[in-house]
């Protein structure tokens, strides 16, 4: 028997279908059901464009009269962009209102459901929340914080490398494995790496898929000397926006001559402020960054505790060796107590290799 999770499942698969499109906003779906049929259906695909309820309203048409609809979050209540869908939900005549997740904008923050309720209309909340808030993770952290919402990916053998003494990495993982991170990076804001990295494989860090084009993330480079090349390919701004983060002992001016953007931190104990950069990137329109730096570009945002979720692809191959090289280097602590406790959310199979979601753990 179809329920309000099944729905509300639907709603959850309409948003996420929309996954790197919709930043700054949050991922919404909605579907309108009466009488046991659905009548209308829309997600937000993208930021300025129509909000999901509204495409469900217009569908619906007259049929959205003392219907249900499922919103995976809250009906906005003010003005941004676009007029409020708790009003355009209350003026289409629904009956009831289910809703995933209260929406974490302080702009919103409970007023639009206390709006459909003061209409005298049913409202449920909290059907498959805690998917819900899995779905807009990004969005939620963005709210909190003002930052940009943080994933650290890396590929490693089965004991746990990432390249051989010499650097040696191609590949480590499948195609297969290859290509989800091209999906990836269809769905972020940017990518980060160190100038290590720059120097190393002088890499275009940009989105390669087979079946479409996708969308070139920013390209954002931690180099405190500013020992990049004028010559390397992420300097082509061209293909993508490149930014460089450096401090301001520098004459950027040739670079700034090829379109590249710069960021200009303080630096702390040497290196660069992590902290400082992230609000920086954040009033930049940055909303989340797939770190795919070496191994001390990945211990400082971990020893910095600016990490919000790992994305870990092992391949089953062991390489050995008391040199090669580990995804986090950095400082060595004492103790096993001391390591970041993490959450397993997922696993996946890309061809032969694995692929680990996880979050720190809270508290």
């Amino acid at each position: 028997m179809k329920n309000d999770q099944y729905y509300m499942q639907l709603a959850l698969d309409l948003a996420s279908s929309a996954k790197g499109k919709t930043n700054p906003n949050p991922l919404v779906g909605s579907v309108i059901v009466k009488d046991g049929t659905i009548v209308g259906t829309g997600l937000h695909r993208k930021a300025g464009e129509p909000h999901a309820e509204v495409h469900a309203v217009r569908m619906a048409g007259e049929h959205a009269k003392d219907a249900t609809i499922y919103v995976t979050l809250e009906p906005c209540s003010h003005f941004g962009k676009t007029p409020p869908c708790a009003n355009l939900v209350k003026e289409a005549g629904v009956k009831r209102v289910v809703v995933a997740m209260e929406d974490p904008n302080p702009a919103v923050a409970g007023r639009g459901i206390k709006l459909l309720r003061d209409a005298g209309i049913e409202v449920e909340v909290g059907v498959l929340e805690a998917e819900a808030r899995r779905l807009n993770e990004r969005f939620i952290h963005n709210m909190i914080t003002s930052r940009p919402f943080v994933i650290s990916k890396f590929a490693m053998t089965l004991d746990g490398k990432i390249a051989a003494y010499n650097g040696h990495s191609q590949w480590i993982t499948s195609e297969a494995a290859r290509e989800d991170v091209h999906e990836l990076r269809d769905e972020v804001d940017a990518i980060l790496v160190g100038v290590g990295t720059v120097l190393k494989d002088n890499p275009s860090l940009t989105t390669r898929l087979p079946d479409r084009t996708g969308k070139n993330p920013i390209r954002i480079i931690l180099d405190r000397q500013l020992r990049t090349p004028l010559q390397a390919t992420i300097c082509q701004t061209d293909v993508a926006r490149t930014i460089i983060v450096t401090s301001e002992v520098h004459d950027t001016t040739p670079f700034e001559a090829k379109g590249v953007e710069f960021v200009i931190v303080p630096t702390k104990e040497g290196k660069l402020d992590l902290n400082t950069t992230l609000e920086k990137l954040y009033t930049l329109g940055i909303t989340d960054i797939l770190v795919e730096g070496g191994g001390e570009v990945n211990a400082s945002f971990l020893r910095t505790g600016l990490l919000q979720k790992f994305l870990v692809y092992v391949a089953p191959k062991v390489l050995g060796g008391r040199n090669s090289i580990t995804p986090f280097t950095g400082e060595d602590i004492e103790s096993i107590d001391m390591a970041m406790q993490l959450d397993f959310a997922n696993v996946e199979k890309f061809g032969p290799d694995i692929r680990i979601t996880a979050y720190p753990k809270e508290g």
